[in-house]
């Protein structure tokens, strides 16, 4: 199941919200070859935060899947920041992601793990 975090000090409305999760949901799934409704996508908006010393526009990402392929970590990277570049007119020098690669055993759905 992956899982995508999406953090920003940007102020959103709930259209905005909606239609920056849906994209990527939608991308998520596409690059990481999983079926959409596994995926999970947060988004929160109006974080108080900090980049280089700077409130200017920034995100910060964290996306876990389980079997997170290292060998596509530079294109999720790639991809990602456009994604917000494009909705969110963030510069991709100002974004940030963290990738997590998660066992199958350490992950539940459906009162079972994966």
């Amino acid at each position: 199941m992956p899982y995508l975090k999406i953090s920003t000090n940007l102020a959103l409305d709930q259209e905005q919200e909606t239609t920056l999760a849906s994209a990527a949901s939608a991308l998520v799934s596409q690059l990481l070859s999983k079926p959409e409704s596994y995926v999970l996508v947060e988004v929160y908006p109006a974080v108080t935060m900090l980049f280089a010393g700077s409130n200017a526009p920034l995100a910060y990402m964290e996306l876990k899947s389980i079997g997170l392929p290292e060998n596509k970590t530079a294109d999720l990277s790639s991809e990602l920041c456009q994604l917000l570049s494009s909705q969110l007119e963030i510069s991709t020098d100002r974004i940030y992601i963290e990738f997590a690669s998660a066992e199958r055993h350490l992950w539940g759905w459906d009162k079972r793990t994966f």
